[in-house]
């Protein structure tokens, strides 16, 4: 909401800085994003009058003009604007002037004619396009002729103004308006606002009842007031300069005095209004109704739109002619011909207008108001200031009488509060006087009885409902800085982590010193994304109206963020790269009524961890490389149960030959594997791969008492065994029976060598493994070592079928 400070000053004594008063805004009542000034940066621009406008000899579309700019002589400019003429008062930039977009005018030549400065249309300015009126929209801007030569240009277009330009949060729809600032400003700095007085005069004649007929056809909820007024014999023409001054310094465009004046109106009431040409209804007829399947309107951006079932629209004899609350049909557009207006004025339900907006995007300054909230002590004041100033700048009369579709019987709200609460929740001692003054200020009616407050708030105010509402009020005109400051009593406690958060965060370490980088990804997915590399089964969840086409779908896993965050490092020239997430996936069942939204540990690694050094070469990540990783973070965990890897291919992203489920006994809590080279492909990335884990499942877990044992004082002893075996047989079932078989004293297996080509028989693959052997209390002997290696030969032979060479 951008609020002029001119317009301000009709209704309160304001003489501070504009910055002041924003500030003063900001801390009382809603953030202020800045304050504009449109003049700033420009420089030497002044009135000029066109004594003179001849053809250039040179061009077929430029002119060269004498121009008095208050000078004791004219100044010749080459324009190339198709409205110059003389006679004008025009905007000139003289030489070594500044224009908007930090552009300095020079003295020049246009085809061999000096030009001494230049004609400057409002863009030249610094104005936005969309806010240029259509009429100059490809020529000079014409300044009134009363305009003094030589005087700088500013004061007759607003330019001399401040704009204050607010955010107003949805709870203060009230500031949405100059009245609900006016009245919020009144009670900053105690002073009672000159609230606008509305003059208007009717024709007793014509009634308008005999012309207009309203029926609403949709429920009392979503249509509380609809209300309209006739005025007749209208004349279309542009506004006069000082409307569209407070207009475009609103962010508006100027159109004509009938549209600018419903704009005036929203801007100072916050009422939104439509003017429609009442000689394209039909019969006079307008009905109120929800739209119907398949009905289509085009709306005044020329736009042919599909309604919906949940859409309001205004009809004339049932063919819709407007989209209420947002915007109005090209039909019934108010143009240069017509004659009389009919002014709609009406209250409509904010979640049906938001729905509305939302679904055929029409965000409009009368759809951001109803969405927050209208007063409906309001509507028909606003309509009846609408009639007048409508009639008064087209030479047009009202007829009398309001037509209404729908009232309301509107009352003012009572909430009571003690001063005993007051001075609670705010930690104050404040008086009765004191805190029946900030009532005042407010303009709230209020009685006092012994120590309670009786508040009686009027309709502007439709946001204050309960008590605690009245606190705030009373806290804001306080001052937030004039509360007590005080520190909590009670016995402090040390903050730490709790056990989940300690382990996220060493999650993260543990990743970080393996030579992982973290990467955070979108929650919100496509729905293909979304549903690769699920761990469980599992439903998506959609939302009902996502920002784009990519952030549909809440994620069930981490790991397609994570190839979209390789595939962005290797389109741009990052072959190596390692990245981990540690973040939340979003399982669902038919039945729940949200997501359950479960902590997830993923990684994903192309390339190589390691770089091409003078005496190091780069080694491509393998299986057996991010396996290790895996291996390593579930081995810190200390988890009480085995953890197996199992081959599988159930993962259709992941390659079916090189990818294993992990288990931790018999719960499923993650795979590890080489990203599909068809998933790989289309995700644009090289040879991948990756894990994810379920964080949560792994955390729950039982975990075995981790405690120090001392380094052995004895020595150990190795022995080493080689043989051939079949290649069914995998390396966790021979390991696993050589430590069933290794006696109490066999402390480490290692496989150190592996063979599987020539001299190998078919079928067949060569292992080697050593054997370590250390006792904690005592030095072993070779005679014991003997014998338990010699039960892991027998059972090596007997029960895999391995020959040992």
């Amino acid at each position: 909401m951008r609020i002029s400070y001119a317009w301000l000053r009709d209704y309160l004594k304001l003489d501070l800085p504009a910055d002041e008063l924003a500030e003063k805004i900001e801390r009382t009542a809603v953030e202020v994003d800045g304050v504009i000034r449109p003049s700033e940066g420009l420089k030497k621009v002044v009135v000029g009058h066109v004594l003179e406008c001849v053809p250039h000899p040179n061009s077929d579309h430029l002119h060269i003009c004498q121009v008095d700019v208050g000078e004791a002589d004219p100044i010749q400019i080459v324009c190339g604007a198709p409205n110059v003429a003389a006679g004008q008062m025009v905007i000139v930039a003289l030489p070594n002037s500044w224009i908007g977009g930090h552009t300095k005018i020079k003295r020049s030549k246009m085809r061999g004619e000096v030009s001494n400065g230049m004609l400057c249309a409002l863009d030249e300015l610094g104005f936005d396009e969309k806010l240029v009126p259509k009429e100059v929209a490809d020529g000079i801007f014409i300044l009134p002729a009363d305009a003094t030569p030589g005087e700088p240009v500013f004061s007759y277009l607003g330019m001399d103004d401040e704009i204050i330009d607010m955010s107003v949060t949805p709870n203060r729809g009230d500031m949405l308006s100059m009245n609900g600032t006016a009245h919020e400003l009144a009670a900053i700095y105690d002073q009672t606002p000159t609230m606008p007085k509305v003059d208007l005069t009717e024709d007793a004649a014509d009634l308008a009842d005999d012309d207009l007929n309203i029926t609403v056809q949709a429920d009392e909820q979503a249509v509380p007031q609809y209300k309209m007024r006739l005025i007749k014999h209208v004349t279309i023409k542009p506004s006069p300069l000082w409307l569209q001054i407070r207009i475009w310094n609103a962010g508006m465009r100027p159109i004509n005095n009938v549209v600018d004046a419903t704009n005036y109106i929203l801007m100072q009431y916050g009422q939104p209004l439509h003017a429609f040409d009442f000689d394209q209804l039909d019969a006079g007829q307008v009905n109120v109704r929800f739209a119907k399947a398949g009905e289509q309107l085009t709306t005044l951006d020329g736009e042919e739109r599909d309604l919906l079932a949940t859409d309001l629209v205004i009809c004339s004899n049932d063919k819709p002619i407007c989209l209420a609350g947002t915007m109005g049909g090209l039909a019934t557009e108010v143009t240069d011909q017509t004659t009389s207006i009919a002014l709609e004025s009406a209250i409509f339900d904010a979640v049906k207008i938001r729905k509305t907006a939302h679904n055929h995007n029409l965000h409009s300054e009368a759809s951001m108001r109803y969405e927050r909230g209208i007063d409906h002590g309001a509507t028909e004041k606003a309509l009846d200031a609408a009639a007048a100033m409508i009639a008064k700048l087209g030479n047009g009369t009202v007829t009398s009488g309001v037509v209404v579709g729908r009232d309301e019987d509107v009352k003012p709200v009572e909430v009571a509060i003690t001063l005993t609460r007051i001075n609670h929740v705010l930690g104050t001692d404040l008086s009765l006087d004191t805190v029946s003054d900030l009532f005042k200020r407010l303009d709230f009616p209020t009685t006092v009885t012994d120590d309670t407050f009786n508040v009686t708030v009027p309709s502007r105010r439709w946001d204050i409902h309960i008590p605690a509402d009245l606190i705030e009020e009373v806290a804001r005109l306080y001052g937030y800085d004039n509360l007590p400051s005080t520190l909590p009593t009670g016995q402090p406690t040390i903050g730490k982590l709790n056990e989940t958060q300690q382990a996220i965060r060493d999650a993260r370490k543990l990743m970080e010193s393996a030579g992982l980088t973290q990467a955070i990804s979108y929650s919100l997915t496509t729905d293909s994304k979304a549903r690769a590399f699920a761990l469980h089964a599992s439903d998506v969840t959609t939302l009902d109206f996502p920002m784009s086409s990519e952030r549909t779908t809440l994620r069930l896993s981490l790991i397609a963020g994570l190839l979209d965050d390789l595939a962005y490092n290797n389109a741009r020239k990052e072959q190596d790269v390692a990245l981990y997430e540690q973040g939340r996936v979003f399982f669902s069942q038919p039945e729940q009524v949200r997501p359950k939204e479960v902590e997830h540990l993923a990684g994903a690694i192309t390339g190589s961890m390691v770089k091409t050094a003078w005496d190091t070469a780069a080694t491509p990540v393998d299986f057996y490389q991010i396996k290790g990783i895996v291996a390593g973070y579930l081995k810190s965990l200390a988890l009480v149960d085995p953890i197996s890897y199992v081959a599988t291919t159930a993962h259709a992203e992941m390659h079916p030959g090189r990818t294993a489920d992990i288990y931790v006994g018999d719960q499923l809590v993650g795979f590890v594997g080489q990203i599909h080279p068809t998933t790989a492909k289309a995700y644009k990335i090289r040879e991948t791969y990756a894990f994810e884990l379920d964080l949560a499942a792994l955390i729950a877990l039982p975990k075995a008492r981790q405690q120090y044992q001392p380094i052995s004082k004895f020595p150990s002893i190795t022995r080493d065994v080689a043989m051939l075996i079949d290649d069914t047989v995998t390396n966790a079932d021979i390991v696993a029976l050589i430590h069933d078989k290794g006696g109490a004293h066999l402390q480490d297996v290692h496989l150190f060598d592996l063979y599987n080509g020539k001299h190998v028989p078919e079928g067949k693959k060569s292992l080697a493994y050593t054997l370590t052997y250390q006792d904690q209390a005592a030095t072993l002997v070779d005679e014991d070592v003997t014998k338990a290696f010699d039960k892991v030969l027998s059972a090596l032979t007997e029960d895999l079928g391995a020959e040992i060479r």
